[in-house]
């Protein structure tokens, strides 16, 4: 991992319930970070709103448009960001690239890379406890899981593997 005095976005990639938000906040525990979630900002914006993927997609379009600046603004003032956003895409990682670029800052793409059969139990165990702001079924989970695609050496990111 980066310094901790190296202004740096952290990026987290992985499928649902695979850790992406638990090493967020383990991430963002480090001095000058602050931790961005997807979800809670989808979850508070968008209430009721979010049915199917493709309202998902739209919604969170909107939601990087918006954060898009802010997030460059605050790593060009010295503060490190945790991006509790899903770099599961090449879509998503390009306008993840975008805010490296222009805030020119360092960065650490984390690939948490967990089989199915863990995450489907993580996720289980994450719906029981209610405690999550989205219930994700195994239908969802597997809809979600068919648009996601592993980062590549050639999209020239820092990447760091956790795997189980």
């Amino acid at each position: 991992m980066e310094s901790a005095n190296v202004t740096t976005l952290y990026l987290l990639c992985g499928k649902i319930a695979s850790g992406k938000s638990t090493l967020a906040r383990h991430l963002a525990a480090g001095a000058a970070t602050l931790l961005i979630s997807e979800d809670y900002w989808l979850s508070n914006l968008f209430t009721g709103d979010l049915n199917t993927i493709d309202d998902y997609a739209r919604l969170s379009a909107r939601l990087r448009t918006a954060m898009g600046p802010h997030i460059v603004d605050i790593l060009q003032q010295g503060h490190s960001v945790v991006l509790d956003f899903p770099a599961n895409t090449v879509e998503y990682r390009n306008w993840m690239r975008s805010l490296i670029d222009q805030a020119e800052v360092a960065h650490e793409l984390h690939w948490l890379d967990v089989p199915d059969m863990i995450c489907k139990q993580r996720l289980q165990e994450r719906n029981s406890s209610g405690e999550h702001q989205f219930q994700v079924g195994e239908a969802d989970y597997d809809l979600f899981t068919k648009y996601f695609v592993p980062p590549g050496p050639s999209e020239g990111f820092n990447i760091v593997v956790h795997t189980p």
